[in-house]
């Protein structure tokens, strides 16, 4: 039980904004799911999966971070399962983020998400991508994750269209080929980040940070980039056709 929480809070960098009482509730529920999974040790891993969607349904955040925890160890033992699981985690993380269309949105870039949410997400972004099946992708579109800690995430090829990723850290994240046209990336760390060949049509890349930043090919037509840092970018063959800079 001390290995997942140490595990969790490692990853999510939060620990400063948990009180004594949130940590006793979130040390409390990890250890109920524990002792409910190690009941369970004769079952199968289907069974063991399925327990495990089901307790996620149970809304508080404790519970769900043993849960996330669960799903990720069944992801890595069971390769036959790691797809159907990052797409459980995707569909939990879009149940429980509200969106709101960017024109609506009052930019906090200290906002933070959920730490089940980040959890989830970390999941997601440190996956075994040899994984995932062919053909296959992931679907974050229309997700609201400001300020989501996304570090060196591997989000290749992902669909990220009217995401919110504004004051995000996406810092050395490969999103090669990800679909992120008007996507809201405001004020997000995308220092270093792979984004050879992504879509980027009519994105919101106010003050972003885009140093050293790969756009290999990347398309950025009719992007927003006033403010944003290209120091060190690679931009050739990238689209910069009606793309808004600094004047």
């Amino acid at each position: 039980m001390l290995t997942v929480i140490i595990n969790y809070f490692h990853v999510v960098k939060n620990i400063s904004s948990i009180n004594n009482s949130q940590l006793a509730k979130i040390c409390l529920g990890i250890q109920a799911f524990q002792e409910k999974i190690n009941q369970t040790q004769h079952k199968s891993p289907k069974e063991h999966l399925i327990i495990a969607i089901e307790q996620l349904e149970n809304n508080t955040i404790e519970n769900s971070l043993a849960v996330i925890n669960d799903l990720e160890q069944i992801a890595k033992n069971h390769p036959h399962y790691h797809w159907i699981i990052m797409n459980i985690l995707t569909s939990f993380i879009r149940k429980n983020t509200l969106y709101r269309p960017q024109e609506e949105v009052k930019i906090n870039l200290l906002e933070k998400v959920r730490l089940d949410i980040q959890a989830a997400l970390t999941v997601i972004a440190k996956r075994d991508i040899d994984k995932d099946p062919k053909n296959e992708q992931l679907d974050l579109s229309y997700i609201d994750m400001r300020g989501a800690n996304l570090h060196k995430a591997n989000l290749q090829q992902t669909n990220l269209y009217q995401a919110n990723l504004a004051g995000a850290n996406l810092r050395e994240a490969n999103l090669a080929g990800a679909i992120l046209s008007a996507a809201n990336l405001e004020g997000a760390n995308l220092k270093g980040a792979n984004l050879e060949g992504a879509i980027l049509s009519a994105a919101n890349l106010k003050g972003a940070n885009l140093k050293g930043a790969n756009l290999h090919y990347a398309s950025l037509y009719l992007a927003d980039l006033h403010g944003a840092i290209l120091n060190d970018a690679i931009l050739d063959g990238a689209n910069l056709r009606e793309a808004k800079f600094s004047e």
